[in-house]
């Protein structure tokens, strides 16, 4: 690397209002280099790296890019300055094709103005030949696999000569091989001379990636520090302020009687579905208690809520027994009336309308009950989206700011109010920390604990194996649709759960398998996974 940075940001500073987003912030990148950005959600990341591309107009303090000063004021600034973007939701247009994406806007054209295509589709082929990206430049993007459409966003920040390329999450909806292949493209373009920001939850990824780790805290700028100096509770120190330890509170369990049964439950999916079959899953949860679910991605958990909350009556059967009485789900509405709330695992697409505000997120299962002749009970709702706020600890300036403004945290603590409103026996969570930073995990798993503290019911599905271990009091495995082993806290380790939930079962031959190179488990601590 050379000894003068390719890109000094140099007491940057922003505020909103009276939110102060970033204080005084300083920032280095030199060519060729991988730099980790991490910080909790809210921290100012995403501010920082909006002012480096140009989408926030003003903001206090200098940027130079190559010895030179850059004024970056808004993205077209950004282009002419060598800075390019990749955003964790993709932007590309389904419908047009690689060649089309990568030129968008710059699509070269012939002597008469007319879009010259043959043209364009070889310089794209350029680009997609450097990526190792084997697909044709006039094949339309919406059939391309997420992890080739991340590389087409890549083909597009190159071929606008980009000498910094931030890349937010870019992981996030990748496979584990599509990871690979990204970071191998990644090392390949760095060695290039084209540098990265990277900004990740992910421990694992920085420490396999990145050169340097810059850590934000409240818009203030923690330190630097080499990837290959630092470790995981270093960092995770950095980020909150506090000890890894602290991450999982303790609790004293106070278990009740049995508040949920089911028994020898089948679930055969529709054939054009990719659901996975249920084969005579049979569990019990009681008052007080929280029963964890370890498993790998498609071994059947998120099925199993499913067909508990009614989902699936068509193609599932089971006994069922809330409080010891029989019961049937046909529907969702008979579990929310049965006291069962299910917080599912996919936030953005499921759980909320992100263009509605804070209070209408949380009404939408209890809309009848919050209006009189058709007209809604505004002070009524009002006192109870409060509560919930205050209670969940949701940080935003009232209840009115829409849900999609909010941090990933802040947004699943938004469902968790929608689901305590309606107050349930039974809490079913998928999954409840996925992509939300160390600060906002600790307190969702305060929220746990006071809410098995006060007699509710709890069922957790998590890939996180130290946090299922820090959450349950019980733990059961899946793996390919099958109950694989129960264990209790005491008992429970992660090589235990591990061995457990990638016990797989050869149909033809009775013989045991187990293969844990095709799934996203490790035997690594996974609460490095800050996401």
């Amino acid at each position: 690397m050379k000894k003068e940075p390719l890109l000094i940001m140099k007491d940057i500073s922003k505020s909103f209002g009276a939110v102060q987003a970033l204080m005084k912030v300083n920032l280095e990148l030199y060519s060729g280099e991988v730099l980790a950005l991490l910080g909790e959600n809210g921290a100012g990341k995403s501010t920082l790296m909006n002012i480096l591309s140009g989408g926030v107009p003003s903001y206090q303090g200098d940027i130079e890019i190559s010895g030179e000063r850059a004024h970056i004021h808004s993205p077209m600034d950004a282009r002419q300055a060598g800075v390019a973007k990749i955003h964790q939701e993709l932007q590309l247009v389904p419908e047009l094709s690689v060649a089309e994406n990568i030129y968008i806007g710059r699509e070269p054209c012939t002597k008469l103005g007319f879009i010259d295509r043959r043209r364009m589709n070889l310089l794209a082929k350029q680009y997609l030949d450097l990526l190792d990206l084997h697909v044709e430049p006039d094949l339309p993007v919406k059939r391309l696999r997420i992890g080739e459409q991340q590389l087409v966003e890549i083909a597009k920040a190159l071929s606008l000569h980009a000498k910094v390329l931030i890349m937010d999450e870019p992981t996030s909806a990748l496979s584990r091989t599509e990871t690979r292949t990204l970071f191998h493209i990644i090392n390949k373009i760095a060695a290039e001379g084209v540098s990265i920001i990277y900004i990740t939850h992910r421990m694992e990824e920085i420490f396999e990636l990145t050169h340097r780790v810059t850590v934000l805290r409240d818009g203030a700028a923690i330190g630097t520090v080499d990837t290959a100096s630092t470790n995981h509770d270093e960092l995770v120190g950095m980020m909150a302020g506090r000890s890894i330890t602290e991450l999982y509170p303790s609790r004293e369990s106070c278990i009740g009687r049995e508040i949920l049964r089911v028994e020898h439950l089948h679930f055969n999916p529709p054939r054009h579905t990719n659901k996975r079959k249920l084969q005579d899953i049979s569990l019990h949860l009681h008052r007080g208690e929280v029963l964890g679910i370890a498993g790998l991605l498609g071994s059947g958990r998120s099925e199993l809520f499913e067909c508990i909350y009614g989902l699936h009556t068509n193609h599932s059967k089971a006994r069922m027994y809330i409080d010891g009485v029989r019961v049937q789900m046909k529907k969702p509405r008979d579990a929310i009336h049965r006291g069962i709330s299910f917080v599912t695992e996919d936030r953005k697409g499921q759980g909320l309308v992100l263009g509605r505000s804070i209070g209408e997120n949380m009404s939408l299962p209890l809309l009848r009950a919050f209006s009189k002749m058709t007209f809604m009970l505004r002070k009524v709702e009002a006192g109870h989206w409060q509560e919930q706020m205050d209670s969940l600890k949701i940080k935003a300036p009232s209840y009115h700011e829409i849900v999609g403004h909010l941090s990933g945290g802040n947004q699943q603590k938004v469902i968790l109010g929608r689901w305590l409103l309606v107050k349930p026996q039974i809490l079913l969570l998928d999954e409840p920390t996925r992509g939300i930073d160390v600060g906002a995990k600790s307190e969702i798993y305060q929220v746990i604990n006071k809410l098995a503290a006060n007699g509710l019911g709890i069922i957790v599905i998590s890939s996180d194996l130290p946090e299922v271990i820090g959450l349950s009091d019980r733990i059961l495995t899946f793996c390919e649709g099958r109950l694989t082993g129960e264990f209790t806290q005491q008992e429970a380790t992660q090589e235990k759960l591990l061995s457990a939930a990638t016990r797989r079962e050869e149909v033809n031959s009775g013989v045991e398998s187990t293969d844990l190179h095709e799934f996203g488990f490790t035997g690594t601590r996974r609460d490095s996974n800050l996401e």
